[in-house]
């Protein structure tokens, strides 16, 4: 199979509702819905008919204060969302009604959540390199801790025994769970590690990282077996696709490079009038949602994102 066929026939839809820009999305673990958390204070959840057209019903989750800077889906429930906001709080939502309903006020600005796969834990960083874990069904915070560096990005394993965080020093600190007990330090990059991925297998994770590279990871062995090197900007947002055979990269390049992961080489690249802050791959299709800082014509906010993998109709 030559890859990079199964990508050309494939266009991008708009998907507009926002009043800002939008900075996060993600898709529920169905591949059903995806939800948009915007800088409007606001998220968004969207039914997506992965072969449909037409009107797309979207709901509003409304009560945040400040910028929706990251959310989640819970790994075992479709319809429970939490989302986490420079007003300091982190909420929990139903994305059948659009109630909020469980919220907790942790002590600074909430810019990265995560759930643990199983579902009863998340993770919640800040912009004080705090890292808060939270108890899903009290709804509570059963850990804290402070770091002495700049903590990125946040993920789990996909058996929730490992947790990584990576650094501004360009590591990956990867902890036992539940102890957080030290287990490796990585020297990943040369500048600082902004996101992570894993693989939805369990073989790999990827880092972006501040020098433009992506690092592959062997999870098993802790060792590096690729870099991609297409983006020329800091890479923001990755993500793997549901059979973890691709990788989407994005960056302030004005494309996203879709790469294999065994071979390195890149596969497809879709265009992009903006920086990107956000790709997500559908859990079931290949369906790739992406958002990022696009302006309309009077350079205010276009508040959209958008998802490639339709077929033209």
């Amino acid at each position: 199979m030559e890859d990079s066929n199964s990508f050309k026939n494939l266009h991008s839809r708009e998907y507009q509702g926002h009043k800002k820009k939008v900075h996060s999305v993600a898709w529920n673990c169905a591949g059903t819905k995806l939800a948009s958390g915007s800088v409007d204070q606001t998220a968004r959840v969207w039914h997506i008919e992965p072969h449909g057209h037409g009107k797309v019903k979207d709901i509003e989750l409304k009560g945040h204060t400040d910028s929706v800077d990251q959310l989640c889906w819970d790994p075992k429930h479709s319809d429970l969302i939490a989302t986490a906001s420079g007003d300091k709080t982190v909420r929990l939502w139903d994305a059948r009604s659009g109630k909020c309903s469980q919220q907790v006020e942790l002590s600074g600005e909430n810019i990265n959540i995560t759930y643990k796969p199983d579902g009863t834990h998340i993770a919640v960083g800040n912009r004080d390199d705090e890292l808060t874990i939270l108890d899903v069904r009290k709804f509570k915070a059963i850990h804290k801790r402070k770091f002495s560096y700049e903590v990125n990005e946040i993920a789990w394993n996909t058996t929730g025994e490992i947790f990584f965080l990576t650094t501004g020093n360009g590591t990956v600190e990867v902890l036992a769970y539940p102890s957080l007990k030290a287990l490796h330090t990585l020297m990943a990059h040369t500048a600082g590690c902004y996101c992570i991925a894993i693989d939805p297998l369990g073989r790999y994770f990827a880092v972006g990282s501040a020098d433009s590279l992506v690092s592959l990871w062997d999870l098993s062995e802790m060792l590096c077996v690729r870099t991609f090197t297409k983006l020329e900007w800091p890479v923001r947002t990755i993500s793997f696709n549901h059979t973890g055979d691709y990788i989407a990269s994005a960056s302030e390049d004005l494309f996203i490079d879709i790469s294999n992961v065994h071979t390195g080489r890149t596969i497809h690249q879709i265009p992009c009038r903006a920086a990107m802050n956000s790709v997500e791959w559908n859990p079931k299709y290949n369906l790739l949602a992406y958002a990022g800082d696009d302006k309309n014509k009077y350079q205010a906010d276009e508040g959209v994102f958008r998802i490639f993998g339709f077929e033209s109709a």
